[in-house]
Order: C-alpha cells, then structure tokens, then sequence
C-alpha cells in the first residue's frame, strides 16, 4: 500500500510503484496516467500502455479503445466490491 499526500498527480504514484507491479503486457489507465515518463518507464518493462492522452495534448498518442473498454469493467467491480461491504458492514451492526 501507498499513501500519498492529496494533491501528488496519478502518474507520480504510479511511478513510486511500477517497481511492485507484476509484469503485464497491456497496462489500461485513465488520462491522469498519460504523462510521456511514465509511458517510457512502461515500455522499458515491455509494457505496452492503452492510455488516452491527455486533452491538452497536441498530438494525440493513439490506443486501442476495445482494451479500453475493459477498464470499465474493472471499475464496475471494484464498485460491486465497496457496494457489498458496506451492505456487510451495516448488517453485522444491527
């Protein structure tokens, strides 16, 4: 686990951390993660990053949005997971 103060940006996170992470071949992220130095510590794990690029971007980084999509679905179960253990924890207090 890594605790960070409020207002440290994703990538700087993730960064302090990609030493810890099991290698992968695809890495799916949000645009908080799309910064160029945290791309090319991927790619030198051998990662590949499917990553939309920042807005502000002028030349957009493609990626592939059917892998994408997946995150959603990752998302969607860390949500059932919370969802599941607060109903648990209201019930063990009645």
């Amino acid at each position: 686990m890594l605790l960070t103060e409020g207002q440290m940006s994703d990538h700087r996170g993730a960064a302090l951390m990609l030493g810890a992470l099991p290698r992968a071949r695809v890495l799916i992220g949000d645009r908080g993660y799309a910064r160029r130095g945290f791309r090319d510590a991927l790619a030198a794990r051998g990662t590949d990053a499917c990553i939309p690029s920042s807005r502000s971007r002028k030349i957009p980084i493609p990626h592939d949005p059917a892998v994408y999509r997946r995150r959603h679905r990752i998302e969607n179960l860390f949500a059932r997971l919370k969802d599941w253990a607060a109903r648990d924890v209201s019930q063990q207090q009645i």
